[in-house]
């Protein structure tokens, strides 16, 4: 691990950008994957909300497209790197130009921004006269795996890398923040793609918990698709009337199958 952490320090920035990209997204996947799917007697191995299995070509068509994500949001990183070298964005570099409290206010901001940009952006795309362009690879996974956390289509791809984009042109971020805030994407995408509930079962009835989006959230968007469109968070839905009608009860069915 010491000599590839070595070889990619070496590579020129688009390398390493490059680099950070697929570990960032292949290591979190490839962990929930083997855990969820190898070891089958993992604590939620009783949680599959969908009773299908995973077909062969439905996996490698999951890895090809978000390697192929991984990419475009590399090529975009780039771009970013760019932009703030000649000093166009309100990336800062030195932690006392803002406190430790704008810090974590500037994660949370990230989040909550990034869910409605994601939720409106999703709902776009569910128009049929863009459907199949833009959003009908990523649900040919009908019962996703982990791997399809980003198995977008290019134009897809470039929509959700284009947030980030932006942002920083918005707002003032370092780049531990931007780090964090990847993270967490890639986490919450892992999880809500992974095909188990892994979420605890008294959480959509707890008032604040019963805000967060549950991996039976998003799965239920992929078996239906007109529906659940947020990412994190469920008030989108929730105010707009586009929350599934049933997912209540579903997800009671699969936390009480433990």
């Amino acid at each position: 691990m010491h000599n590839l952490l070595d070889f990619i320090i070496q590579w020129p920035i688009w390398g390493q950008i490059l680099a950070g990209q697929v570990l960032l997204f292949t290591i979190p996947t490839g962990i929930a994957f083997v855990f969820l799917y190898k070891w089958p007697q993992n604590p939620f191995h009783k949680r599959k909300i969908q009773p299908f299995s995973i077909q062969e070509n439905s996996l490698s068509q999951e890895v090809k497209y978000s390697l192929q994500t991984s990419l475009i949001f590399a090529l975009n990183g780039f771009l970013i790197y760019i932009f703030a070298s000649k000093e166009w964005t309100l990336i800062y570099s030195n932690f006392s130009d803002y406190t430790p409290l704008y810090w974590c206010f500037s994660v949370l901001i990230l989040i909550i921004l990034h869910d409605a940009y994601f939720y409106w952006t999703h709902r776009l795309m569910h128009h049929r006269f863009i459907f199949n362009t833009v959003h009908r690879i990523h649900h040919e996974c009908t019962s996703p795996s982990p791997w399809a956390a980003y198995a977008f289509s290019p134009i897809e791809a470039i929509i959700q890398a284009a947030y980030l984009t932006l942002i920083v042109f918005i707002l003032p971020l370092h780049p531990t923040a931007i780090y964090v805030f990847m993270a967490h994407m890639i986490i919450r995408n892992i999880l809500g793609h992974s095909g188990y509930e892994v979420f605890p079962s008294g959480m959509i009835r707890h008032k604040v918990l019963c805000l967060f989006t549950t991996n039976t959230h998003h799965d239920l968007h992929h078996s239906t698709k007109n529906c659940n469109y947020g990412l994190y968070f469920t008030w989108w839905d929730i105010l707009l009337g586009t929350e599934h009608p049933k997912y209540l009860k579903i997800f009671n069915m699969v936390v009480r199958n433990r």
